[in-house]
């Protein structure tokens, strides 16, 4: 089960709001909005898109690796990679 399905609904609703935003880009751009006005919605969307990715590392680190490490083993220690990967491409993005 997904560590986050306590909060489904929250993280739909985020990322529709997301989307949201980016039908919004895709109508200033088909309008010829000005493009500092663009940029400035492109940062919105990004910045929510990346605290929707920390919340979800955040409940995946709580969760998945939590239990995983309780248990202990190669499991554990590919939950503890696979989060150290996820984080090094959060980072880079």
């Amino acid at each position: 089960m997904a560590g986050y399905m306590h909060a489904k609904q929250d993280h739909q609703r985020r990322l529709r709001r997301v989307e949201g935003q980016v039908r919004g880009l895709q109508r200033m751009v088909e309008e010829d909005n000005y493009c500092i006005d663009v940029l400035t919605q492109v940062s919105a969307a990004t910045s929510a898109l990346k605290a929707f990715a920390l919340s979800l590392l955040e409940e995946h680190l709580a969760h998945c690796v939590a239990e995983a490490t309780l248990k202990g083993g190669p499991e554990a220690d590919a939950k503890i990679k696979e989060a150290s990967d996820a984080i090094a491409r959060l980072v880079r993005s």
